[in-house]
């Protein structure tokens, strides 16, 4: 390959992964036109891309990109392919594992003997390499945003609760004089009168 069609290529890469930070790392190998094109057209849907990148290239732009995964990384072992897109990593790695599974899609994916034609090799979260595994029990972007307002919400709750707890004996102890005085007061007039002495 010419220098100039690689500097070609690499720039193109540039343009492509100018601001990815969260990737799947793939090996497609074997699948027949029918199987690939339904797993790109499931996975557009959800707004997920795949590109096969060549291994020498894509990991020089991915370092000058900030997203440093050493030569001898399992990840450029083999034919590659990246995914991206989806709000998050855990997002993305869910809905690649879904459609991998995907109860009338799947056969697709696997040869008849049961080869699964696409491998997953591992993700990249913000820039650093992960396991599949630990991308997928990352949270999502609204899972994070409810664990972080939960979080804040939790100390303002307890606090409430400590502030309502000793306002809510006192009331009570209030409440059970008042119901005694009343019992009381109850009592003294229920008590017949004394009779008059006679004269």
């Amino acid at each position: 390959m010419s220098k100039v069609i690689k500097q070609m290529e690499m720039e193109a890469l540039r343009q492509t992964f100018q601001g990815v930070r969260d990737l799947v790392v793939l090996s497609i190998q074997g699948m027949s036109s029918q199987g690939e094109y339904t797993f790109r057209a499931a996975l557009r849907k959800k707004k997920i891309r795949v590109q096969v990148v060549k291994n020498s290239l894509t990991r020089r732009v991915l370092g000058e990109l900030g997203i440093q995964v050493g030569a001898d990384s399992p990840y450029w072992q083999r034919p590659t392919a990246l995914a991206w897109g989806a709000n998050s990593i855990a997002e993305l790695s869910r809905e690649i594992e879904g459609e991998l599974k995907h109860p009338k899609h799947g056969p697709l994916y696997k040869s008849k003997e049961g080869r699964p034609f696409v491998s997953i090799k591992g993700a990249i979260a913000d820039g650093q390499p992960v396991t599949f595994e630990q991308a997928t029990r990352m949270p999502t972007r609204p899972e994070a945003i409810a664990r972080v307002v939960g979080l804040a919400l939790s100390p303002a709750a307890r606090l409430v609760s400590q502030i309502r707890g000793p306002g809510s004996m006192v009331l009570g102890q209030i409440k059970s004089l008042k119901d005694r005085e009343d019992k009381q007061e109850q009592g003294a007039e229920a008590a017949p009168a004394a009779p008059a002495p006679a004269s």
